[in-house]
């Protein structure tokens, strides 16, 4: 029979590694959705194939985390906002030494972003804004005038990767979540810094030439991740997967 799955389940289904010996260091996972013949949106947003129960493990994920991490286009299409204080989670949050909420974090070239969104008038952590350190001198001072931390991780006008991890843990968040979009997700994949993926599987096909959950050129070798748990809901399976 279906059942329902508590936060404090999902919480401990989802819980970030334990540091190890040297202490701890920046953990990337992600968040993503897909039907079963491989959309990772319908009409351009993840939204009409998610469920309640995929909005709750996606709420979950969220408080687990110091950072969420999301590319420009999405911020655009999905409408972001900033995360929310729950109090549900207030408790173990505060005994992680964590703020009431995760800071977002946009990865932009471009730095065209809409300022007079809430997620830069009225987070409840400042928004951090990553590009690279040949972007326009203007556009950083306007994220800076809006409030946003610009943080420089590329030599270019893009972002490497690789250096966009560590220097978002060398602000101390090492609790990292990105929810895409694709095209991020397959930049993350293609440097080797994902440490793992939460995947939904929704039991749904829509056809099209939807968007994969991450895009991109491909990699010389396909990445192996080792399944670490499954959960299921209402004909929706929730898999947790792992770096090996």
């Amino acid at each position: 029979m279906d059942r329902e799955w508590s936060l404090a389940e999902l919480a401990l289904a989802y819980a970030y590694p334990a540091p190890g010996p040297g202490g701890p260091r920046p953990w990337l996972r992600a968040n993503m959705v897909s039907t079963l013949d491989g959309a990772a949106q319908h009409e351009g947003r993840s939204q009409p194939i998610s469920t309640a129960a995929d909005m709750r493990i996606f709420g979950t994920l969220r408080a687990l985390a110091d950072v969420v991490v999301v590319g420009a286009e999405t911020v655009r299409q999905e409408g972001y906002r900033p995360a929310r204080a729950r109090a549900e989670f207030a408790g173990a949050r505060e005994a992680a030494g964590q703020g009431p909420a995760p800071a977002i974090a946009v990865v932009s070239a471009s730095l065209d972003l809409d300022y007079g969104l809430p997620l830069f008038t009225s987070p409840s952590v400042p928004t951090l804004v990553l590009t690279g350190a040949a972007a326009a001198p203007d556009r950083i001072a306007a994220a800076e005038k809006a409030g946003a931390r610009v943080v420089i991780a590329g030599d270019g006008v893009g972002v490497d990767p690789v250096r966009a991890v560590r220097a978002i843990g060398e602000l101390g968040y090492t609790r990292l979540l990105t929810e895409g979009g694709p095209r991020l997700l397959g930049q993350f994949v293609a440097a080797g810094v994902l440490d793992e993926l939460c995947l939904t599987l929704s039991p749904m096909l829509t056809a099209g030439d939807a968007q994969r959950i991450a895009g991109g050129p491909s990699v010389a070798v396909p990445k192996r991740f080792e399944l670490v748990s499954l959960l299921e809901e209402e004909g929706f399976l929730f898999g947790r997967y792992r770096r090996t």
